[in-house]
């Protein structure tokens, strides 16, 4: 699908395009959604006060999206496959900043030391290498230094052709924010609707320290999907109303 074509689609977007240019187009191919419904008070204190909580029906999500991101480059530019492909985890939260809803980024990791450098230069996101593999239906990662690691073996299923409300309310979203020590940085995003898939666990190991106890039980909910593409637009840059945490 052409630029020009995904541009043109948008009912199921929440508000309309971001006006100006896109400046960044990337794909998020090959993704595992796993999500665990978590306890407000261990969620609170991960999030900069300017930042909302959002809720599906009272209760906030933590989602873990391990992907690989392809042929990530600049508007008018094109990819460079040595830095643009790379293998991809995030560990993310639904809030809501500025009359939007989004998402936050508890963690973000890639899988190529150079990849890491240059992203989070560009773009302030606190990008950090970890040690990668995948094969067909397998991911894994590793992180030393913080004692990080998952593991996954799974089974793809049948397409999802009837979404639940949740099931788009964990997947479609299109802004991203960020916490800086002086500002909240906002990144909008626009994609067709994820087309997902019904997944299996075959195995599943997750250690990650500082998320034990929101990540310590098996997913409440799990999808897969082959991928999207993505454009995204520069930051936006509001002063916070509070310190950084």
């Amino acid at each position: 699908m052409t630029i020009k074509k995904i541009l043109t689609i948008t009912k199921h977007r929440p508000w309309r395009l971001p006006t100006g240019n896109w400046k960044y187009y990337q794909e998020w191919n090959d993704a595992v959604f796993l999500h665990w419904q978590v306890n407000y008070h261990d969620l609170k204190p991960l999030l900069p006060d300017d930042l909302e909580i959002d809720l599906f029906e009272g209760k906030p999500w933590v989602s873990l999206v391990a992907f690989t991101m392809e042929k990530i480059r600049p508007r008018n530019l094109p990819s460079f496959p040595p830095l643009s492909t790379f293998d991809e985890i995030n560990i993310r939260t639904y809030v809501k900043y500025n009359n939007k809803t989004g998402v936050y980024f508890l963690s973000i990791e890639g899988g190529k030391k150079l990849s890491c450098q240059v992203a989070k230069s560009l773009s302030e996101l606190p990008y950090r290498y970890s040690k990668m593999k995948r094969g067909e239906n397998y991911y894994c990662s590793e992180n030393t230094e913080f004692g990080d690691k998952l593991e996954l073996k799974y089974k793809i299923g049948a397409p999802v052709t009837a979404k639940t409300e949740l099931d788009k309310w964990l997947t479609e979203r299109y802004a991203l924010f960020q916490n800086t020590s002086t500002w909240i940085n906002e990144f909008e995003i626009h994609h067709t609707e994820w087309p997902t898939y019904q997944i299996e666990l075959k195995s599943i190991a997750i250690r990650y320290p500082r998320f034990a106890k929101m990540l310590s039980k098996n997913p409440d909910l799990c999808h897969y999907s082959a991928g999207v593409k993505v454009l995204a637009w520069d930051k936006k840059k509001y002063r916070k109303l509070t310190t950084a945490k």
